[in-house]
């Protein structure tokens, strides 16, 4: 599987160039989604547009066995490109700075690569929509096609994400937790304006910060039992417009991160707790709290499946355990919706320097992409096929 995938990698080098000349964000594919149906089209294979709204559904097999889904996300990311190379993105303001675009091409590289194969049962590619993020109801990719049906039937689901820290020719698989729950909150530390020269008639929201920062600092390393992963970052802190002038409320906007759904509540419990710390101080406070994804768990049972695959594909040195972090991602939806598990996949050039996801330089080797097409295909088919024990 392997060598015919290697066999394809002009053709995924052109479209994953394609793609990142012209990178689309969330429930905006339309342009990607069409090159994926008109690449279907051509390997005859059965397909449906449109679902979980600009998301691409495909189906090979006869469907009278198990059937197993792959999963891969097409959406970019607001960030201007700075790399100087000749497929950079052709959009001002967007980029695929997370690696979608090879997500997107290494799935149609397993279909390329699945197309012929006679089997009993269904491997269904789902092209995803929207993983970077949610609309202002909530709803991400994953959720939009989960509801419209994708996934219904699924015995399984694969996935993969590309690192520009681990070499190319190399895979991570972990059981269990790999990326977190991750929740924003929007607090707003509510004083009482004035001049600056009377302090004494105003409530002056800067001055509860510093309390309010310290109480926000302290709920991991006070509050969070020590065993349980868990991260509040404050990104933001807006208030005030002039030297002279107290403002009437001071606004922090924080991620939340964590793998415990017991620990994912009690942070919001403690950040409200936090700001309460205002009012002790004779002002006030309000929070809005914006739920995110679900942490993403490997079933170790299908995590063991990609693994064996893995080592027997690009040999056992090359697959590794690297542990959960905690970033997020949408999959982990589609992975409590059915039993499935995500791989890393290595694709940074051996000795070259480390590209960090969600950077404006951010780039792949994209020789890892047939090994990724052949990794997700192989263990597919190995699953329709009853390889597994």
């Amino acid at each position: 599987m392997l060598k015919k995938a290697k066999a394809l990698q002009t053709e995924l080098t052109r479209i994953r160039r394609t793609i990142h000349q012209n990178p689309e964000l969330g429930f905006e594919e339309f342009e990607t989604a069409g090159l994926v149906s008109e690449t279907l089209h051509k390997l005859d294979i059965e397909h449906q547009t449109g679902v979980g709204r600009t998301g691409v559904v495909a189906r090979i097999g006869n469907g009278s066995g198990p059937v197993i889904g792959i999963r891969a996300d097409m959406d970019a990311l607001p960030i201007q490109e700075a790399n100087d190379v000749i497929y950079k993105s052709q959009v001002a303001g967007k980029m695929h700075a997370c690696g979608h675009d090879a997500h997107t091409t290494m799935l149609l590289g397993a279909a390329m690569l699945l197309k012929d194969e006679q089997f009993d049962g269904e491997i269904r590619l789902l092209f995803q929509p929207s993983e970077e993020r949610q609309d202002s109801e909530g709803v991400s990719g994953a959720t939009a096609m989960i509801d419209e049906g994708a996934t219904e039937g699924l015995d399984a689901v694969l996935a993969l994400h590309v690192s520009g820290q681990l070499d190319r020719g190399m895979v991570s698989i972990d059981d269990g937790f790999i990326l977190a729950n991750v929740d924003r909150v929007v607090g707003r530390i509510i004083g009482k304006g004035g001049h600056g020269a009377a302090p004494h008639l105003s409530r002056d929201p800067i001055f509860m910060l510093a309390p309010v920062l310290t109480a926000l600092h302290g709920i991991v390393s006070r509050w969070i039992d020590p065993g349980q992963p868990a991260v509040v970052t404050i990104g933001k802190v807006a208030g005030g417009t002039t030297n002279n002038v107290i403002p009437s409320q001071v606004e922090l906007d924080l991620t939340l991160r964590s793998m415990d759904d017991g620990v994912r509540q009690q942070l919001i419990a403690e950040v409200e707790q936090a700001f309460s710390v205002a009012r002790a101080m004779g002002g006030d406070y309000e929070i809005e709290i914006y739920p995110g994804y679900p942490a993403t768990y490997n079933d170790p049972q299908v995590a063991d499946w990609i693994r064996q695959t893995a080592k027997g594909m690009i040999g056992e040195e090359n697959v590794v355990a690297r542990g959960p972090v905690m970033g997020a991602e949408d999959f982990g939806y589609m992975s409590r919706a059915s039993k499935g598990a995500m791989m890393i996949l290595g694709a940074k050039e051996p000795g070259g320097r480390e590209r960090f996801l969600h950077h404006p330089e951010f780039d792949l080797d994209e020789s890892a992409l047939p090994i990724g097409s052949a990794i997700l295909a192989q263990t597919a088919l190995r699953f329709v096929r009853g390889d597994f024990l």
